[in-house]
């Protein structure tokens, strides 16, 4: 068990991707509090992990107790990615929470990528 203390405030938060991903949990997201999540990229082997990382922001957003907006960048496209969107979209509203598309580009300085 993580020692308890105040949650951590980031800008950006990458999440690991494949079997790494089984560490972060419900806990994590109430202790690491990040305005966007980036979620690694479309990886075959992350999708049986994927489902619970994402129901798990879902909790420990719940519990953070303030309104705060965050937003999820997905890395890539998958069945599973869209299938959490659609049946959690209401729960995502409610909490804040806006998961950009993966037709998404980031601009930094004079350049822009997908």
């Amino acid at each position: 068990a993580a020692p308890s203390g105040p949650p951590v405030y980031v800008d950006l938060a990458y999440l690991p991707g494949s079997w790494s991903a089984r560490t972060l949990d419900e806990e994590f997201f109430r202790r690491v509090r990040s305005l966007c999540y980036v979620v690694s990229g479309d990886d075959h082997l992350k999708e049986g992990v994927l489902r619970p990382l994402l129901d798990a922001l879902l909790s420990g957003k719940h519990q953070w107790g303030v309104d705060i907006q965050v937003t999820v960048t997905p890395g890539g496209v998958s069945l599973v990615m869209h299938e959490w969107y659609q049946e959690t979209h209401e729960r995502q509203q409610e909490l804040g929470i806006t998961v950009l598309g993966s037709n998404s580009t980031v601009a930094m300085q004079d350049e822009t990528f997908p």
